[in-house]
């Protein structure tokens, strides 16, 4: 079997794993009352099953996502760009003219 697809299967594994104790911890501690949902309906099973197919798509998803990020290649040489001058900031003077209040008002108009 191909490394890349082995990597996918395992961590799609992974992931709906995490999706089924999370399923499990929202039933467990009763968040928003899905705990009664599931244990004391007829069709409470699958609730439960709804519930974790649907996390178990996104959970690995993120898993497999994560998984390939880290076979990136490290790099410990220089990130690129242009090297930064070190230069000294030199003040500069700059004339302004004031303008009379007579000017000020014609423009207004």
């Amino acid at each position: 079997m191909p490394k890349l697809i082995r990597l996918y299967i395992v961590n799609v594994a992974i992931g709906f794993a995490l999706a089924l104790g999370f399923v499990s911890a929202l039933v467990w501690f009763n968040v928003a009352n899905l705990g009664h949902l599931v244990l004391e309906t007829e069709m409470g099973w699958l609730a439960f099953l709804m519930m974790v197919i649907s996390n178990g798509i996104v959970f690995a998803g993120v898993q497999f996502a994560i998984a390939v990020m880290q076979m990136a290649e490290k790099d410990d040489g220089p990130r690129g760009g242009r090297p930064m001058r070190s230069s000294v900031p030199v003040p500069v003077r700059v004339t302004a003219e004031a303008k009379s209040a007579r000017t000020m008002l014609m423009r207004k108009r």
